[in-house]
């Protein structure tokens, strides 16, 4: 595995310099931001997520005015009392995305929220003191305690609300196997460790969060 150095002088080759890279990066939120996030909009931004799963996400993002009305906001305490006859009628909905195991989850992760609310204080506390060192934890907790929370959905997830996490797409798993870490997509422990790994070595070495340092493996390969 190359150290840092190799991938920062190889993105200032690629982008020219040093102010182009960093145009491309994104920023992580800080701990008080996602703190400060409400659990309907971590219940919302969760359901979005699901949704956007396999569609073109355009057509998701138009209708969500919708879902927010149709399910209370996404005020957690109201959409967990949402029972199956509602969910029925909400297939009957012509302005929404009419998916029911999509649906059904919803009040799922409703009452997932619920629970993390009473043990952490807020879903907000979870997100913010998880350790980015062990990301794939994270991961690991959401799809196992959430609703179709599992692939790629909880990283996309993460990164929609701000928390620091690289995203195993293809071209980052395709500069992960270049690199001799992982040889396939990594959904193994053991795999997904290794990654951690890297990741965390990466980032002792450059001080940079893990999004940034995702994206810039991700442009090391297919331009």
């Amino acid at each position: 595995m190359r150290d840092y150095k190799w991938l920062h002088e190889y993105c200032l080759n690629r982008f020219g310099s040093t102010a182009a890279l960093e145009a491309r990066l994104p920023q992580p939120c800080s701990d008080a931001e996602l703190r400060a996030l409400s659990d309907d909009r971590y219940l919302s931004t969760i359901s979005l997520r699901i949704f956007r799963a396999g569609l073109k996400h355009s057509l998701v993002d138009a209708k969500w005015p919708v879902f927010e009305q149709v399910f209370f906001a996404f005020d957690p305490e109201k959409v967990v009392l949402m029972g199956a006859e509602r969910l029925e009628n909400l297939m009957q909905d012509a302005r929404i995305i009419r998916h029911l195991g999509k649906l059904k989850s919803v009040p799922r992760n409703a009452q997932f929220v619920l629970d993390v609310r009473r043990e952490k204080g807020s879903f907000g506390a979870l997100i913010a003191d998880w350790p980015v060192t062990d990301i794939v934890g994270l991961w690991r907790y959401l799809a196992k305690h959430g609703s179709q929370m599992g692939g790629l959905s909880a990283p996309r997830f993460l990164r929609m609300v701000g928390k620091d996490t690289f995203i195993p797409s293809d071209d980052m798993v395709a500069a992960l196997k270049a690199q001799n870490i992982i040889d396939k997509v990594p959904t193994s422990l053991k795999d997904r460790a290794a990654v951690q790994a890297a990741f965390n070595q990466w980032h002792v070495q450059s001080g940079r969060p893990l999004c940034q340092l995702s994206m810039m493996l991700a442009y090391t390969v297919n331009h």
